[in-house]
């Protein structure tokens, strides 16, 4: 993951002569952040397929293969968070980010594995 370099707009905000008085906004990096935001997508969007598979071969069904779709994306936000060292702030410009970004395409992916995995093992 690419931090964002310097948290503050410039050194005078840091040195606390007075200034303008006003809070200084972070400055992120473009494409740092994109890159990130890359790395979380294609991470859900993998160990989603991974665990639609699984899922399938082990035979959930019903709200099991949810629950553990759910179980599969909080262990995914939890390796994220880890390996931001667990200051988002330094690589996104949210905690929604880290946590939801790619939640739903994940879900989609997840149902397709799981299904044809399911109907590989279970039904032919």
């Amino acid at each position: 993951m690419a931090v964002q370099g310097d948290t503050r707009s410039s050194p005078e905000g840091k040195s606390g002569d007075g200034g303008d008085g006003g809070d200084d906004l972070p400055i992120y990096n473009a494409d740092n952040l994109q890159n990130n935001m890359k790395s979380i997508y294609y991470s859900r969007t993998f160990l989603s397929i991974m665990g639609g598979v699984i899922a399938g071969i082990w035979g959930f069904t019903g709200l099991t293969g949810f629950v553990f779709y759910l179980l599969i994306m909080g262990v995914t936000s939890l390796g994220l968070l880890f390996k931001a060292k667990f200051s988002v702030g330094n690589y996104f410009d949210s905690w929604s980010r880290i946590i939801l970004d790619g939640f739903f395409g994940g879900l989609m992916s997840f149902v397709l594995f799981w299904t044809f995995a399911y109907d590989i093992v279970h039904i032919f």
